[in-house]
């Protein structure tokens, strides 16, 4: 059905109305159970920072394109029946079954290939929560484990008398 070509693409993949995060999640878990990250290589919502309503001070963030998610992978027979097969997926976004590869300057313009951040922390550091919802609560933690593209980061931290580890967003913390 699909020929086997080694270089990865992103691809558009249309879910159920609101089912979004449901099919990234499932899909990302699918791919860790299955070991087909070579494969299946990135899995994107593409969201855009919007003012909170009711004249709210801070920033919120929407979906741009609801009920779509963006897959970047190695398109063959296995990778098209993954994630095809994954709940909540209707189809690829193309032509009857065939997806259709998006131009490098829409993946540009859609921002779902940012570079990785550059932190001033590493692994081990000590740091300071100064936003999200656990910031009062948390003085201070330890880093444990940074995400590949430095917007998440897994720390270790005492709340409410346990240490536990968190994840949190990159920029939810300052170095300690």
């Amino acid at each position: 059905m699909l020929e086997d070509n080694l270089t990865p693409h992103w691809y558009v993949v249309h879910t159920y109305s609101g089912y979004e995060n449901k099919v990234a999640v499932n899909l990302e878990k699918i791919v860790e159970n299955r070991k087909v990250s070579n494969l299946i290589q990135a899995i994107r919502i593409p969201m855009e920072k919007v003012p909170e309503s009711e004249g709210g001070d801070g920033v919120a963030e929407r979906k741009i394109f609801p009920s779509y998610v963006l897959v970047k992978m190695i398109m063959n027979d296995e990778s098209w029946h993954i994630v095809r097969n994954t709940t909540g997926v209707t189809g690829f976004v193309g032509p009857g079954s065939m997806p259709v590869v998006l131009s490098d300057e829409e993946v540009a313009s859609l921002g779902v290939e940012n570079d990785a951040v550059s932190l001033p922390y590493k692994v081990g550091d000590k740091v300071r929560v100064i936003e999200g919802p656990l910031a009062a609560h948390i003085t201070s933690a330890v880093v444990e484990e940074i995400s590949p593209d430095s917007k998440k980061i897994k720390v270790l931290a005492e709340l409410y008398g346990r240490s536990t580890k968190i994840e949190l967003d990159s920029a939810w913390v300052e170095p300690f």
